[in-house]
């Protein structure tokens, strides 16, 4: 989950969730998409990759630099970000616009690799994350907010396992509520908790 900022942002005085009030980048963000269940294979592994590139930094910078990241990574198609090579890895260094981590950055091009896998083999990767749910969203109590769970830390297992790098289980569970696995909105945010579903 994102980290709240020392400044709260107040756009219009709606009640939402804490940690959307540290910045207008924030604020948009958790109005339009988090916690909003996503379904499409290649949105859901761009926002697995973002969040691998989060770790050790604040969600607010990886948001601003998301069209960066975009351009630099061919839109996140993975057939394409599965072919990267060396000279892509050493021009992605270079990119300024982007968080610049030789790790992350072959992590990705590495999960590029096994997403390409999973659809050669006839799976989706969609209702395979989906299927750690039931296919519906779990819904938190609004109160108590977990940084990860036996769930997220089993999903992470099975990510490492498949090849995945960077989905630890906070990771893995920042990344289920971010794409609606996990409706983890505060219990008085009037902006999304009733509608998400």
């Amino acid at each position: 989950m994102p980290t709240r900022s020392s400044a709260p942002f107040q756009p219009d005085g709606r009640p939402r969730c804490a940690w959307a009030l540290g910045s207008p980048t924030l604020c948009a963000y958790h109005d339009a998409e988090w916690g909003v269940p996503q379904h499409d294979s290649r949105m859901l592994w761009e926002m697995l990759m973002l969040e691998g590139f989060q770790a050790g930094l604040s969600w607010d910078v990886v948001l601003r630099k998301r069209e960066a990241f975009r351009r630099a990574f061919e839109g996140f198609d993975p057939a394409r970000v599965a072919g990267f090579g060396e000279a892509d890895v050493q021009r992605l260094l270079g990119d300024a616009g982007i968080v610049r981590s030789r790790a992350k950055i072959q992590a990705t091009i590495d999960g590029a690799r096994v997403w390409c896998g999973m659809r050669e083999r006839g799976e989706d990767f969609a209702a395979w994350c989906w299927g750690f749910v039931d296919g519906r969203p779990l819904r938190g109590d609004g109160v108590h907010v977990a940084a990860s769970t036996p769930l997220s830390a089993r999903m992470s297992a099975e990510l490492k396992r498949r090849g995945f790098r960077f989905v630890g289980p906070t990771i893995v569970h920042a990344w289920m509520q971010a794409v609606g696995m996990v409706d983890d909105h505060a219990l008085d945010c009037a902006w999304r908790r009733e509608s998400v579903v």
